[in-house]
């Protein structure tokens, strides 16, 4: 019997969790609450499909392609499921209404994920019936391409449900990690969050360019980051590992710490400054084109050097 998901909603990140399933096997059912919406999707699916397989990221984009599809209504497309991925606008109001109605309507069985990048679980799903199977499921922007995917639970969601999860995901090629407690922005969004204060302090205070700051990252700490994680990086940048380089550089860490970057970093004055150095692409579409590329680019290399 074929796997089968419904995908609610269906913008880019909707269409993204479509090939993703589609790619995997799975039979895909989309969903949108805008007219025409889940049908004009199924083409950029395709489309998307291809040029996956371009990239050998997608063996038979014909075959993946041909298993999605737009059900009639909210009620067929969550019929006989066993996996839902809701990707509706980032508003608790509707995360709220739209999960009574994904609890009402899916298979009781079926697990029920949300694709929220900063709102938590618990905050639209305490009064359902079926609470127990509901868990943010956070991709990365864009999906397809960028594996990983943030599992994060309510207190009340069930320990099996959350493996069930991360073992979907596994399987349908992601790279699921587990957010043990929740936490406000989970943790990709916590950690880039970081960096971004501290980018804009730097560079909307006069220390960098912007430009300057970009190659920073692009070109030394990125390269590092696009195969391994922090932990990893500084076991390996001193003789004793990450104890010895926490002995070497704990002062010189917490110096930097006790200095925070101001709360208005991305507000006026600092994004004035930044701007006024910034030279906007004029072919921002083309642009994202070109990132994609290489995120297909790299991610086709990462998998073929799997350790």
């Amino acid at each position: 019997m074929t796997d089968s998901v419904a995908i609610i909603g269906s913008g880019l990140i909707g269409r993204a969790w479509a090939m993703i399933f589609a790619r995997a096997g799975w039979d895909v059912r989309l969903f949108d609450a805008a007219d025409g919406v889940a049908e004009a999707a199924i083409p950029l699916c395709a489309e998307g499909l291809r040029t996956l397989a371009e990239h050998g990221l997608c063996p038979d984009p014909e075959a993946a392609s041909g298993r999605i599809r737009a059900p009639e209504g909210l009620a067929a497309c969550l019929d006989g499921v066993g996996f839902v991925q809701e990707n509706g606008p980032e508003r608790l109001d509707v995360k709220q209404a739209l999960f009574a109605q994904l609890d009402a309507l899916a298979p009781p069985d079926a697990i029920i994920a949300s694709s929220s990048s900063a709102i938590r679980c618990s905050l639209f799903t305490e009064d359902l019936p079926g609470r127990g199977r509901c868990l943010i499921g956070h991709p990365v922007n864009p999906p397809h391409l960028i594996p990983l995917v943030e599992i994060s639970g309510a207190p009340w969601t069930d320990t099996a449900v959350l493996e069930r999860a991360r073992a979907t995901y596994e399987a349908i090629g992601q790279v699921p990690i587990t957010v043990l407690k929740e936490i406000e922005g989970f943790i990709l969004n916590r950690l880039q969050g970081a960096l971004l204060a501290e980018a804009f302090r730097l560079a909307s205070e006069g220390y960098v360019t912007p430009q300057d700051l970009d190659k920073t990252v692009a070109d030394g700490l990125g390269l590092r980051w696009s195969f391994m994680g922090p932990f990893e990086t500084i076991e390996l940048n001193a003789p004793g590992g990450i104890a010895d380089y926490c002995a070497r550089y704990t002062g010189f860490y917490k110096s930097l710490a006790a200095d925070p970057a101001p709360p208005a970093i991305y507000e006026a004055p600092a994004t004035e400054a930044i701007l006024a150095q910034w030279r906007a692409p004029t072919d921002l579409p083309a642009r994202m084109r070109r990132r994609d590329d290489r995120l297909a680019a790299l991610r086709a290399h990462k998998l073929s050097k799997k350790d």
